[in-house]
């Protein structure tokens, strides 16, 4: 492909969503308002996203995938020459498959709306929220200027801690306020970080301090440097211990709201320590890989055993007149705290895959992010259209006798949800397998200069997390789609058991792409690891195995 072509097809995607967060501010023209202008505005948000999403795909089938090492679809254009900050964009294997993953997760979730208009103020706020969240996420992985991968990286924080806070459920405005205090005291440290790189190493371009391979920096320098950034891109991770926002926000914000937070901005944190920690300040990450093994491990277990124990019935679940009724109060077993408690495991293999600073652990990772954009979206489409049917998210009540029951009354809305669990546990054949396997190959051979025996450690940790993630799912599936008490299949009724709907054609429609990823990526892994091996060879150096 051209590359102005190329070149064009990148600035509109992060530029197309910025215009459109605008226009969707702005009175609909009257032979498009439809049904009213609340309809307008909503497929509005489709339309921008449409384009966008048809953009990225454009972009991914013009890239040139026998050099994917190689930045390409380059814009540079200066902006403050006093700073040396420019408008510097471009892709390579590393955040091409994100680029593509956030557009697609953003026009679902736009469709999704479209459909189920959300509950709260005027949806012409959401949608502009909505496309302002997806200009700043695609320009977190477009961008290549330390100052604008800031300034993307805190663009998103607004319209996400609105979104949960003005459409979101109970006790959402203390997870909002958690959330934007977490993230933003984060971001305040990484900036530290990212100046100290840039003023040090002469240069805020992230291609040539990436080039450079940290040779303008001294070790101390490094080390002060790596460790702020690593705090602040921990934060979004999330990494334990800095994780305790993510299930407040998750439990508390509306469906799209958690799709996006999920699939698309937990990555942003992973993705800046493979773009800026590992290649510019390598002697820090080497001396920081071990620490940052083990807080990944500790956050697999944490997050899988917290799961389980919200998996399992709540001990003070009692049956009153045949309806199961929990007496617990707060979150305790909300299915949506357990899938936000389940990215702290899965984004603990993503962690420890980067921690071995080898190719196999790094691709790993950058695999593992990608599946678990696709299958924690889907999970939170599921569980979101749940709640719509049932009224919650308890599993204690959706387990109880007058509860879900899936098989028997939306048997494709429970096929679904077991789908996305198995894959969630790895199943083989499925994206889930693939990056959590690579991560701790990547463990079982670490970098030349870590310690193999404290890394064996960690991957057998992480084993036992894989069969802690196999128990709670599977307790999920046993609970939400088979219930307590049998049902007649196809009748959608039963004893207390109203008629529950399943699957709508408009929902189908937002979440099939996600199953076919899902599928695609399991059993042809070689389409994203052809992608992102030579651009991660790269990174490293190719001095690690």
């Amino acid at each position: 492909m051209n590359h102005t072509v190329q070149q064009l097809l990148l600035a509109a995607a992060v530029v197309l969503p910025l215009l459109g967060s605008a226009a969707a501010l702005l009175p609909a023209p009257p032979g498009l308002r439809g049904r009213g202008p609340d309809q307008a505005v909503l497929r509005h948000g489709v339309t921008v996203t449409g384009v966008v999403l048809a953009a990225a795909i454009a972009l991914a089938a013009g890239f040139d995938h026998d050099h994917p090492a190689r930045m390409q679809a380059q814009t540079d254009i200066g902006w403050i020459p006093a700073l040396d900050i420019r408008v510097h964009l471009g892709v390579d294997g590393v955040s091409l498959p994100l680029l593509v993953l956030t557009a697609l997760l953003t026009f679902l979730c736009a469709l999704y709306t479209y459909f189920n208009r959300p509950s709260g103020p005027s949806p012409k706020a959401f949608v502009a929220l909505l496309l302002l969240l997806e200009s700043g996420t695609l320009a977190s992985f477009a961008v290549l200027d330390l100052m604008l991968f800031f300034l993307a990286f805190e663009m998103v924080l607004i319209p996400m801690y609105f979104l949960i806070n003005r459409w979101g459920g109970a006790e959402r405005e203390r997870a909002a306020w958690r959330f934007i205090l977490y993230t933003l005291l984060g971001s305040v440290v990484m900036l530290l970080g990212l100046l100290l790189v840039g003023l040090e190493g002469g240069t805020f371009d992230m291609v040539a301090l990436a080039t450079d391979k940290g040779s303008g920096l001294s070790h101390t320098t490094q080390l002060i440097a790596a460790l702020a950034i690593i705090v602040g891109l921990a934060v979004k991770a999330p990494m334990w211990p800095l994780h305790s926002w993510l299930p407040d926000a998750h439990t508390a914000a509306p469906t799209v709201g958690s799709v996006l937070l999920a699939g698309v901005l937990l990555k942003m944190g992973t993705y800046g320590l493979v773009r800026i920690v590992l290649p510019m300040t390598p002697e820090a990450a080497h001396t920081y890989a071990p620490y940052l093994a083990a807080f990944a491990v500790v956050g697999i277990i944490y997050g899988s055993l917290a799961c389980l124990a919200l998996a399992l019935p709540s001990p003070t679940t009692t049956l009153n007149g045949g309806f199961a009724l929990s007496e617990s109060t707060g979150a305790k077993g909300d299915l949506k705290r357990l899938i936000a408690y389940s990215s702290v495991g899965h984004m603990g293999f993503v962690l420890l895959g980067i921690a071995t600073l080898t190719p196999t652990g790094v691709n790993g990772a950058l695999f593992a992010n990608i599946a678990h954009g696709l299958i924690t979206g889907l999970l939170f489409f599921l569980v979101g259209a749940l709640k719509d049917r049932s009224g919650t998210t308890d599993l204690d009540q959706l387990a109880g006798t007058s509860g879900a029951a899936l098989y028997g009354r939306a048997p494709r809305l429970g096929g679904l949800l077991a789908f996305g669990a198995v894959a969630s546990l790895g199943l083989p054949g499925l994206a889930g397998f693939w990056g959590e396997m690579l991560a701790m190959f990547g463990a079982f051979d670490p970098a030349d200069g870590l310690s193999r025996p404290a890394f064996l450690t960690y991957m057998a940790l992480a084993g036992v997390g894989t069969l802690l993630t196999a128990a709670y799912m599977l307790v999920v599936v046993r609970r939400v789609c088979m219930g307590d008490q049998p049902i007649e299949p196809g009748t959608g009724t039963g004893a207390g058991r109203p008629a529950l709907a399943d699957v709508h054609g408009h929902e189908f429609a937002a979440w099939s792409p996600l199953v076919a990823l899902t599928v695609l990526a399991g059993l042809w892994p070689a389409a994203l690891l052809g992608l992102t091996d030579p651009a991660v060879q790269q990174l490293l150096a190719g001095g690690n195995r």
